[in-house]
């Protein structure tokens, strides 16, 4: 059975380095991993399930799974959990009373900020009006909403359940419920896709003004059916076109990019997501979840649940898969591939803050990446140029 000690006391005498303080914020992510119908193109832990879903086991399950998270941050200061993400799979599946339980353990266990972001996925197809009144009165106070397109053909051929018609009819049921804080999901590079059908879809969805976008290309993920059997792709110019003309569009329509795929209006950035660009902790679980937690002296620890749902229930079976402990020389890396990701980045001074190193011990691979043209000058600020942003991969490789 995986374990591990509390991270406050995980260290050895002589690996002792100065405290870190403030320690990063800390957020959670809760992971439902069914389904109506795994997509062919998802490469996330979602199962499809014909049986009743069972919410109260998992519900129980997921509490005992943070009790035990909970104790990796014995004798470390409580800090209130600034944000909460259900993902998935698809946790619209799951009931208000369901995810009502679940928040009232978590926060009888951890204080939440005043301001705290909650967020829910929710797929068309999968909710009623009265369904979305209950999760807002649950507390959720953001919807995540996997729209894809608005194209009935690109839809069919993504294997959404949902129809263009249940697209529109999910973000008007959202907003008669009360909530004021939505985003979009949004896809482009579709199989078949022409770029007039491109702009027609991010036309639709800045119409319906949400306060956020993530819109991204459809890439072929491994494990997939899209992977085993490649549909039909847009020629590369096409792709750059749609790409081009689509951060004109957004950017006329109120829509500042401030990460590679996400797009807000007045300000209405994910909360949640600029956690994990910046460099912040969260606890992860449910099955198949991911956890980042750092020690006061900097030491950051990755760690993964069990992924199978059978398993993650199995009361003779760990919720903890794995872990593993950052070497020193992996935390460049870690760091800056989420950093980078920002059109803006981070400020320079973080990378201590949040890692206990000195960026000088990283000084001779920043002034190369300057010298390229990937990075901004970077003594005040780690930010990627513009050509760092389109080449990422390249100026994240320089701190392998």
């Amino acid at each position: 059975m995986p374990t591990f000690q509390p991270l406050a006391s995980s260290l050895q005498p002589e690996q002792a380095q100065p405290t870190l303080s403030p320690l990063p914020p800390l957020a959670a992510y809760i992971h439902i991993p069914w389904c109506v119908k795994k997509c062919p193109y998802c490469d996330f832990n979602s199962h499809t399930s014909r049986d009743a879903l069972p919410e109260t086991e998992y519900v129980d399950a997921l509490i005992e799974d943070l009790e035990q998270d909970l104790r990796l941050l014995d004798d470390l200061p409580i800090r209130p959990l600034t944000s909460i993400f259900f993902g998935g799979g698809t946790p619209s599946l799951f009931s208000a009373a369901a995810l009502d339980r679940f928040l009232q353990a978590l926060n009888q266990r951890v204080p939440f900020a005043d301001d705290i972001e909650i967020t829910l996925e929710a797929n068309p197809g999968t909710f009623e009006q009265a369904k979305f009144r209950d999760y807002r009165l649950a507390g959720i106070n953001r919807l995540s909403i996997g729209i894809q397109s608005f194209n009935a053909e690109h839809l069919k051929a993504l294997g959404r359940i949902h129809d263009d018609r249940e697209a529109l009819g999910a973000v008007d049921m959202a907003r008669r419920a009360g909530f004021d804080n939505l985003n979009l999901d949004l896809m482009h590079g579709l199989p078949n896709q022409e770029h007039a059908q491109a702009m027609a879809d991010l036309d639709q969805a800045m119409a319906l003004a949400p306060e956020h976008l993530s819109w991204y290309q459809l890439t072929l993920e491994p494990n997939t059916v899209f992977y085993s059997r490649p549909p039909t792709l847009p020629e590369e110019d096409i792709l750059w076109s749609i790409q081009e003309a689509g951060l004109q569009r957004l950017a006329a329509g109120g829509y500042a990019q401030y990460e590679i795929s996400a797009y807000a209006r007045d300000g209405r950035r994910a909360r949640h997501n600029l956690n994990y660009w910046q460099y912040g902790d969260f606890l992860g679980l449910g099955a198949g979840a991911h956890g980042k937690l750092t020690n006061a002296s900097g030491q950051v620890q990755r760690y993964w649940k069990t992924r199978l749902p059978k398993d993650y229930l199995n009361p003779d079976k760990a919720y903890l898969a794995g872990s593993k402990t950052l070497d020193t020389d992996e935390l460049p890396f870690d760091f800056l591939m989420n950093a980078l990701r920002l059109v803006d980045g981070v400020p320079s001074a973080w990378y201590a803050e949040r890692t206990g190193q000195s960026l000088e011990q990283i000084a001779d691979t920043l002034n190369q990446a300057e010298a390229k043209g990937l990075l901004e000058p970077w003594r005040q600020q780690l930010r990627p140029t513009e050509r760092g942003r389109l080449f990422l991969n390249d100026l994240l490789e320089m701190f392998l």
